[in-house]
C-alpha cells in the first residue's frame, strides 16, 4: 500500500489557505482545550496534549481532508465521569493513569471498526436518539460547569451538583461568578465583524483573565496554575483485574462516541467543501490519534465541528491545515506554563459552559412536540437517561425504542398491501377483462395481490389469510409487485400454499422474477405449483383458472365470458419456469 492511500489528502497547491485556516483552528482551540482539560479533572495540560495528539495523527491518517480534531465536549463529559469513577476507587494518581488507559483502549476499539468497514453504519441512527443524547451531554457539562461558575470546586458528579445546589450559590464567591458571567457575555456578545479576525472564546479568555489581574489581583481566585512545560510523561498502559471490565467498556462508549462525532462533522465538512470523506480511514485516523494521546496523558478527541467550519472558511481544504493546528499547539504547549498559568479556573468554566448550551439542540428540542409525540418522546427520554442514569443505556435503549416504533409501522404498511381480492376492484384490477373474469368466478377465486417489499412484517397478514380459503377454489398468489421477499413472508407464503393444497384448493403463482423467483425456489415453493400454474400477469392467471371452473361447474359455465379484446389479452400467457 503506498504512502498516499495511507495518509490523508495532503498537497502543497493550496499551501496559503491551508496554513491560514489551521492558524485560526489552532487559535480556537487553545481556550477550548484548557477549558476540557481543567472540566475533566485531568488538568489543563491534559487537553492541551489531546488537542495536540488527536488533531496531528488524526490529519495524518484520517479519510476527511478539512476535518479539525480535537478534546470535545461530548468526549470530555465521559472522560470526567471516567476520571471521576477511576479516582475514587484507586486515588488520584493511579486512577488517572488508568483513565488514559481507556482513551487508549477508546483508541483500539475506533481502528477496530475501521478495519471492519463499520464507518458506513456508525452514523445510521435515529436523529431523535442522536438529538437527545447530544442534548443530555450539553445538559451534563452545564450542570457539571455550575460548581467552578461559582467559586467552588465541583464534587458528586451531575447528582451531587444538583443536590447541593443550594449550598453551591450561598456559598458562591462573586468575584468568580463575575468572571464566569463576563466569559459568557463575551463570547455571546461579540460582534460579527470581530469574530472574523479574534474567536470569541480567545477574546475572552484574554480578557477574563486581564480582568482578574487589574481589578481583582489581590483577591484570592482559584487560577490555572503552572502548566508543565516540555513533553508530557509516557503514560504506559495501567489497569486492575477488577476494574477491567468497566475499563473495556468505558473505552467502547468513548470510541463509540468519538466515532458519532467525529462522522458527523465529516459530512458537514462534506457539505461545504461538495467532497467524500472515507469513513474507515477516517475512524481509523481517530483511534491512532487517541492512542498517542492517551500514552502522553491527553484527553479523549473527536472531530469538532466549530474548528473544521472556522478551518475550511478560512481557506483550509487538506489535511496540512490540521496539521499546521496541531505544530502551532505544540509550540504553545512547549512554552505555555508562565502565560496560562494565570487564567482563572470560573473564566475556563464560562467557556465550558457556552460549549454545552451550543451542543444542546434547541432547534429540535423547539419544534419536537411538532413534528411527532413519539419522536419527542423518544428524544427527552434519551437526553434525561443520558443525564440522570447512565450514557449506554440511553442510547441502547433510544435505539431499540425507535427500531421498534419504524418496524411497527413498516409492517403496517405491509400489512396493508397484502389484498385479499374475489369480487372486480379497480384498486388493484384495472383491466377490464381481468374484471371480467373475476365477477364471473362468481367468488370462486380468490386474489392474493402482494405490493411493495414483503419483509416478516407483511407475514401475519399473509397468515391470516389461510383461514377464509375454505370458501374458495382457486387461490392466485400477484407477486408482479414484490421486488423483494423476506425470509419470513417467503415462509408465510410456503404455509398458505401448503393450507391451499391440503383444502383441494389450486394454486397459482403470477410474476415471480429475479430474486423473488429464486427465494421461491429455495424454499422449493415452485416445485409444488404446476408447470401451467406460474404465469405472468393477473389476467393469464384468471383465464386458465376460469376455464379450470368451467370444467369444475359445467351449470355456469354459460355465464362465463370469453376473453375480450384488449393489447393484454392479444399477448400470449407466458409460463414460468425453473
Amino acid at each position: 500500500m503506498s504512502a498516499l492511500n495511507i495518509t490523508n489528502q495532503i498537497h502543497f497547491r493550496n499551501l496559503r489557505g491551508d496554513i491560514f485556516g489551521g492558524l485560526t483552528a489552532a487559535i480556537i482551540s487553545l481556550p477550548m482545550a484548557l477549558a476540557f482539560g481543567v472540566a475533566s479533572g485531568a488538568g489543563p495540560e491534559a487537553g492541551l496534549w489531546g488537542a495536540v495528539c488527536v488533531g496531528f495523527f488524526a490529519a495524518l491518517f484520517g479519510g476527511t481532508p478539512t476535518l479539525i480534531s480535537e478534546p470535545t465536549g461530548p468526549m470530555t463529559v465521559v472522560m470526567t465521569s471516567v476520571v471521576v469513577t477511576l479516582q475514587a476507587n484507586h486515588g488520584d494518581e493511579k486512577g488517572l493513569a488508568m483513565a488514559f488507559t481507556v482513551v487508549m483502549l477508546a483508541g483500539i476499539f475506533q481502528i477496530i471498526f475501521g478495519a471492519l468497514r463499520l464507518g458506513k453504519y456508525v452514523t445510521l441512527m435515529p436523529y431523535t436518539v442522536i438529538s437527545g443524547f447530544m442534548s443530555g451531554i450539553g445538559l451534563i457539562l452545564i450542570i457539571l460547569q455550575i460548581a467552578p461558575f461559582l467559586g467552588q470546586a465541583p464534587k458528586g458528579g451531575v447528582i451531587g451538583v444538583i443536590t447541593n445546589l443550594p449550598n453551591l450559590l450561598a456559598q458562591a464567591n462573586p468575584i468568580e461568578t463575575i468572571l464566569g458571567v463576563l466569559t459568557v457575555a463575551i463570547i455571546f456578545l461579540t460582534p460579527v465583524r470581530l469574530k472574523t479576525f479574534c474567536p470569541p472564546q480567545l477574546l475572552a479568555l484574554v480578557v477574563g483573565t486581564v480582568v482578574s489581574l487589574v481589578f481583582f489581583n489581590n483577591v484570592e481566585i482559584r487560577r490555572i496554575g503552572e502548566i508543565a512545560m516540555g513533553l508530557p510523561t509516557l503514560q504506559l498502559p495501567t489497569f486492575t483485574i477488577d476494574q477491567i471490565n468497566l475499563m473495556i467498556v468505558d473505552g467502547v462508549v468513548l470510541g463509540m462516541l468519538g466515532c458519532i462525532d467525529s462522522l458527523l462533522t465529516s459530512v458537514i465538512a462534506d457539505s461545504l467543501t461538495q467532497t467524500q470523506h472515507n469513513s474507515d480511514k477516517e475512524l481509523i485516523g481517530q483511534g491512532l490519534g487517541n492512542i498517542v494521546s492517551g500514552l502522553c496523558g491527553g484527553l479523549p478527541g473527536a472531530g469538532a465541528t466549530m474548528g473544521t467550519v472556522v478551518n475550511i472558511q478560512t481557506g483550509g481544504r487538506t489535511a496540512l491545515s490540521g496539521l499546521t493546528r496541531a505544530g502551532i499547539l505544540f509550540i504553545a504547549v512547549m512554552g505555555a506554563g508562565p502565560l496560562t498559568r494565570q487564567i482563572p479556573l470560573a473564566v475556563l468554566a464560562g467557556i465550558a459552559l457556552k460549549v454545552g448550551l451550543d451542543i444542546i439542540d434547541w432547534k429540535f428540542l423547539r419544534r419536537a412536540h411538532k413534528l411527532s409525540i413519539r419522536a419527542a418522546g423518544i428524544m427527552y427520554g434519551v437526553m434525561l437517561l443520558t443525564v440522570f442514569v447512565d450514557l449506554i443505556m440511553a442510547v441502547g435503549l433510544g435505539v431499540f425504542v425507535a427500531n421498534m416504533l419504524t418496524i411497527k409501522r413498516l409492517a403496517d404498511i405491509q400489512s396493508g398491501r397484502v389484498k385479499a381480492i374475489d369480487t372486480p376492484t379497480g384498486e388493484v384490477l384495472e383491466n377490464p377483462e381481468a374484471r371480467a373474469l373475476l365477477k364471473a368466478a362468481k367468488g370462486k377465486i380468490l386474489l392474493l395481490h402482494l405490493g411493495g417489499p414483503m419483509s416478516f412484517g407483511a407475514a401475519k397478514a399473509i397468515t391470516q389469510r389461510q383461514s377464509i380459503l375454505d370458501n374458495y377454489e382457486i387461490l392466485l398468489i400477484d407477486l408482479t409487485d414484490v421486488p423483494l421477499l423476506g425470509v419470513t413472508a417467503t415462509l408465510a407464503l410456503e404455509k398458505t400454499v401448503g393450507a391451499a393444497y391440503e383444502k383441494s384448493v389450486d394454486v397459482f403463482v403470477i410474476g415471480a422474477e429475479g430474486k423473488v423467483e429464486k427465494r421461491l425456489q429455495r424454499f422449493n415453493i415452485l416445485d409444488r405449483i404446476p408447470r401451467e400454474n406460474l404465469v405472468a400477469k393477473p389476467v393469464e392467471a384468471l383465464r386458465i383458472a376460469v376455464e379450470k371452473l368451467k370444467v369444475n361447474h359445467p351449470e355456469f359455465a354459460e355465464d362465463i365470458p370469453s376473453p375480450v379484446a384488449s393489447e393484454e389479452s392479444e399477448e400470449p400467457a407466458i409460463a414460468k419456469v425453473d
